[in-house]
């Protein structure tokens, strides 16, 4: 018999903030990097192509002394059965005896720590005056995006929204964003003092940007390299399958290119598709040699840094090992035998 810790979405909103996600990621990563953790082979299943699927993506952290993974499972016709389409599940297990330890609901967990990705990347390879965001892609990950990044950036003054694909969509969408980057940085003790608006022409907005994230489903390139100034950071999201791509193939070519893991970031990211095409041969470095002083990030204001976050199952057994001692601390949680 063994013990396992429930935590529902309920449970999770209560716990779950920003800086949470943002130490809980950057110490994964610092951990990958040690050598203190390590990924297992992604699986990915269609039961009917384009119409449901499924992706688990599992490893192991040892200084946390757990193992686990997060199944995500996509079915497009849930909506019309009232159901939500897209499902996200964690579970950790204790790593000296393989005991289950915690299932929790990983919806949640996965805005938290992919805002947190894309706003790591920029810390630790943007320009340290960098004052101009653009985010590209104005869903449900948008806010998540942005209040990551004015929390852990806090010199940024302005946060462009733009949807690439429709802009014209993109000013009416701008005001439920903002409130709920507001609700989020609220939740941590902070006041948003940086401006939130819409970007009226994705070519103008990508040159004026210091920073830019780009999180859509796209498959054809939308950023062109020669829109993008020197000493541009940009932190990839979107491409988390193979086929995804966002920025042209020969932006890689002239950056300095770096990444979460870098065989799933040529198998699924995007670096897939220039590394396919010869314009990409290797990562610069992981980004959590960045952060543990293994490996050089930016080497000079000129450098144009990208940032491929593929999305890595540490991320998400991190954010689920600090959920699950905040909510022993706050006595949350249904605790059921197995």
């Amino acid at each position: 018999m063994s013990k396992v810790t429930v935590l529902g979405s309920e449970d999770i909103k209560k716990l779950v903030t920003i800086p949470m996600a943002l130490e809980a990621v950057e110490g994964a990563y610092a951990q990958k990097s040690r050598g203190e953790g390590g990924l297992w082979p992604m699986v990915f299943h269609e039961f009917d192509p384009g119409k449901a699927d499924l992706d688990i993506k599992s490893g192991e952290l040892g200084r946390t002394g757990y193992f686990g993974f997060k199944l995500v499972s996509w079915f497009g016709a849930n909506p019309d059965k009232g159901m939500p389409a897209l499902f996200g599940t964690a579970m950790l297990f204790d790593i000296t005896t393989g005991a289950p330890c915690a299932l929790l609901n990983a919806g949640g967990i996965t805005a938290y720590r992919t805002g947190a990705a894309a706003a790591i990347g920029a810390k630790y390879l943007a320009r340290t005056y960098a004052e101009t965001l653009l985010i590209c892609g104005c869903g449900e990950l948008a806010p998540y995006l942005a209040a990551a990044a004015l929390y852990a950036l806090p010199q940024l003054k302005s946060v462009k929204l733009i949807n690439p694909h429709h802009p014209e969509k993109t000013a009416a969408a701008v005001p439920a964003i903002a409130a709920e980057v507001d609700a989020l940085l609220a939740a941590c003790g902070l006041t948003r003092t940086a401006e939130i608006s819409p970007a009226a022409e994705l070519e103008t907005a990508v040159g004026e940007s210091d920073i830019i994230f780009t999180a859509t489903p796209a498959r054809t390139p939308y950023i062109k390299s020669a829109w993008v100034k020197p000493g541009t950071h940009l932190s990839c999201i979107g491409a988390d399958m193979s086929g995804k791509e966002e920025v042209e193939p020969s932006l890689c070519a002239k950056a300095r290119v770096f990444g979460d893991d870098a065989a799933q970031c040529f198998a699924v990211g995007e670096c897939e598709i220039p590394h396919a095409l010869g314009m990409l041969g290797a990562l610069t470095a992981e980004i959590g040699e960045v952060i543990t002083g293994a490996a050089s990030g930016r080497t000079g204001a000129e450098d144009i840094t990208l940032f491929d976050s593929t999305g890595i199952a540490l991320q998400d057994i991190a954010c689920s090992c600090a959920l699950l001692t905040a909510a022993e601390k706050a006595g949350l949680g249904t605790a059921v035998e197995l």
